[in-house]
């Protein structure tokens, strides 16, 4: 599953992983998602974690230029646990059954099925349904921890 690639990217990273979640799997296919091991009684700064944006998608671009950066965190129980995050712009996307907390930023979420609109911002907590079909617009970089 996960390829040991410290070589590559350091020994504080324990490998490589494609798609985060079904949500971002269009995404995520074209990118690489790194994998931090996070060990039992430590902590990792994810409102500071460092990420690597990728251009979104041309077919899941909507407004301006937006990209995301994701990185998994850890895996609990059968949970996987990590960080997303999109800049300023507008995407649409298809969801993963997810929790997630906002740490940062700014967006609106809008469903395709006339579900009523999600405003996010700092130290909201939110749910998306499996096959939710989003369009995220984003005001300020927005930076989430998700467990799927």
């Amino acid at each position: 599953m996960i390829e040991q690639r410290r070589d590559l990217i350091g020994d504080d990273v324990s490998g490589h992983t494609p798609t985060v979640t079904f949500s971002r799997q269009l995404h995520k296919i074209r990118n690489t998602v790194h994998t931090r091991a996070v060990q039992p009684n430590t902590v990792i700064r994810a409102a500071a974690l460092a990420l690597t944006h990728e251009p979104v998608p041309a077919e899941q671009s909507v407004a301006g230029d937006p990209s995301t950066a994701a990185s998994t965190l850890t895996e609990f129980g059968d949970l996987q646990i990590g960080v997303w995050e999109m800049s300023v712009g507008t995407m649409t996307d298809v969801e993963a059954d997810e929790v997630f907390v906002v740490l940062s930023g700014a967006a609106t979420v809008e469903f395709a099925d006339g579900t009523p609109a999600l405003q996010l911002r700092a130290g909201d907590l939110g749910r998306l349904a499996a096959g939710a079909e989003t369009t995220w617009t984003v005001t300020e970089t927005l930076r989430k921890i998700y467990l799927t």
